[in-house]
């Protein structure tokens, strides 16, 4: 049961853009994002892309925010690519990412030969959570334009798996509180109607 998300439909028209246009405006991205049961836990698989004008380096990266719920030694990449988790990761300069720092953060490093122009897939980088829920968390990346050399860094809402949010105990949910509300004081009527009998 794979899931593809609006958002990654989203990534994927944004990507299909900036190659009609043959501009990008920001460097590394998520083009999708899906979610497949593995052994009782939940395979998070993003497929990144490299934008066309960006090239990427040894020393380049990129950091998935607010992993909730990852499976320790589940985190696995193409070749070329070393995984690191942190909380609290350091943001790119000028860059200011949410990070709860209760969540692990995932950040996936570059160490392969240059790749001198974009418009190419980067591979598909993959982690276990033990949740299936998605939330919306922060995707920063960091690498060089092709046209200028200058570093590109960009930040981008991506999916991310998420705890349920099941509410504090006890707390009832609107529509029976709402049938409570019409209920009660028809119960009230009643009483009264057959104490005047």
């Amino acid at each position: 049961m794979a899931r593809c998300t609006w958002i990654a439909r989203l990534f994927t028209a944004a990507v299909a853009a900036m190659a009609v246009t043959g501009t990008a405006t920001a460097g590394i991205i998520p083009a999708s994002v899906t979610v497949t049961p593995d052994s009782g836990n939940f395979r998070w698989t993003y497929s990144v892309v490299l934008p066309t004008n960006m090239m990427l380096q040894s020393g380049n990266y990129f950091t998935i925010y607010d992993v909730a719920g990852l499976v320790p030694g589940t985190i696995s990449g193409p070749s070329g690519w070393v995984a690191a988790t942190a909380f609290n990761t350091p943001a790119p300069a000028g860059l200011n990412p949410h990070d709860n720092g209760m969540s692990p953060d995932v950040t996936f490093t570059y160490s392969g030969p240059t790749i001198p122009s974009g418009q190419v897939g980067l591979g598909n980088f993959m982690f276990d959570s033990t949740y299936s829920n998605t939330g919306t968390g922060d995707f920063t990346a960091e690498n060089p334009q092709v046209s200028s050399g200058n570093i590109d860094r960009n930040i981008v809402s991506t999916l991310v798996p998420a705890a349920p949010n099941n509410g504090p105990p006890g707390v009832p949910e609107p529509a029976t509180l709402l049938l409570a509300g019409i209920g009660f004081p028809l119960v009230g009527a009643a009483r009264m109607l057959r104490k005047k009998k």
